[in-house]
């Protein structure tokens, strides 16, 4: 890698990781579900970047495929939680 590559992925993985504290707070203290959910959302989609930045620093394949795992689990939680807040209800 480059010095230029190298410079952007460690500014982008110290972003990602900053970020996580706010959305961790807002997750914790969210005033409704609603903004829960949204933190949760969030959360899951920073530290989806953050496993691909490692992958790509450590040059490990194995974590995409976590990445990978933890986005579909993500998506399914996310709209099990959305049809929750909205009707009340999963299934």
């Amino acid at each position: 890698m480059t010095d230029a590559v190298n410079f952007a992925v460690d500014a982008t993985l110290i972003v990602l990781v900053f970020l996580l504290l706010p959305t961790s707070y807002r997750f914790l203290r969210g005033p409704s579900a609603a903004d829960r959910m949204l933190a949760l959302d969030m959360l899951s989609t920073l530290l989806i970047g953050v496993i691909v930045l490692l992958s790509y620093i450590s040059s490990n394949a194995i974590l995409v495929d976590v990445a990978l795992g933890l986005a579909a689990v993500s998506f399914i939680a996310t709209l099990g939680l959305a049809r929750y807040v909205s009707e009340g209800r999963i299934f």
